[in-house]
């Protein structure tokens, strides 16, 4: 492991420094500051050359800064002569754009790709896609971890057998598919129409819920749309309580007002991004931790071992 440095930018100090704990690593020492017109400059300020390095940051709000971070601070570790970079974004932002939905717009979720690889990252490490075809982005190995692992373990730990997994529109039926064979319950999904972009309208339950605690599962959440009505729409066809999961808690807007007026018992988030501080504050949001299984996918991905065994 003495090859190994870790650095990171600003969007998540607290996953990256706990990733570095259990990989018992310092974490590897850099300047990033903003000058006063808004420009970013990296510093890294130890020796690098021929060092396998890797670089933790989340592309969440602020989007563009955190990802001009990654850039150039991969940028910088190219230019000093590491011998390997590998980029490791818990969140990916710009995923949700990976098609043309209209004429006469970009694929922002490729350009993003491009720009990582154009600015030296020989490798990927993300987790949890909102599209998993965003890997063939990339022309550089791209390792795209699942929280399905840490997910099941809080979820067999806090809830009893009497379970239903929801999944909150037909984009996500696979995923919820998945949870409710490992944990062995039955799957219900939500029949949603989306009115306009962040509006959405949950319109019937496919699935039997009654009685059972429903627990809604998806990647992330942003505006929380989807969730309260969601479950509304679970209590309405006699869900005993209904609870959330996702990944990364984007919560964007009138989030967390809407969590916090909403049916929801709990909302069970990732570390991927960090809370704001009403996002904190807020009793129903629970945060689960991600640090091991990217701390081990590093150790694996320095050591040449298979990362796709975390999951099997």
């Amino acid at each position: 492991m003495k090859d190994l440095v870790i650095f990171t930018g600003n969007s998540n100090d607290l996953l990256a420094q706990n990733i570095c704990r259990y990989l018992e690593q310092p974490l590897g020492s850099a300047k990033v500051k903003t000058f006063s017109d808004g420009e970013i400059q990296i510093e890294i300020n130890e020796n690098i050359r021929l060092r396998d390095v890797f670089i933790i940051q989340s592309t969440c709000a602020p989007v563009n800064d955190n990802l001009v971070e990654l850039l150039l601070m991969l940028d910088a570790c190219n230019r000093s002569s590491a011998s390997r970079i590998t980029a490791v974004i818990p969140y990916f932002g710009y995923a949700r754009q990976d098609k043309k939905v209209a004429p006469r717009v970009p694929i922002s979720a490729k350009l993003v790709a491009d720009l990582l690889t154009t600015s030296g990252a020989d490798r990927i490490i993300t987790m949890d896609l909102h599209a998993g075809q965003i890997q063939g982005f990339f022309n550089v190995p791209v390792d795209n971890l699942f929280a399905a692992p840490v997910i099941i373990e809080y979820i067999k730990q806090n809830f009893d057998s009497n379970l239903v997994v929801v999944s909150p529109d037909a984009g996500g039926v696979e995923r919820a598919r998945a949870f409710a064979k490992r944990l062995d319950v039955d799957l219900a999904i939500i029949d949603k129409r989306r009115d306009a972009p962040n509006q959405a309208k949950a319109m019937a339950v496919i699935g039997d819920v009654s009685g059972k605690i429903a627990v809604i599962l998806d990647d992330m959440v942003d505006t929380a749309g989807t969730l309260t009505e969601a479950s509304t729409a679970l209590m309405k066809n006699g869900a005993k309580e209904v609870h959330a999961c996702c990944t990364h808690p984007v919560l964007s807007g009138p989030a967390v007002d809407r969590i916090n007026q909403s049916d929801l018992v709990s909302l069970i988030v990732g570390d991927t991004i960090p809370l704001s501080p009403n996002a904190e504050s807020c009793e129903k949001i629970k945060v689960f931790s991600v640090d091991r299984l990217m701390g081990e996918a590093i150790i694996r991905s320095h050591t040449g071992n298979s990362v796709t065994s975390l999951f099997v």
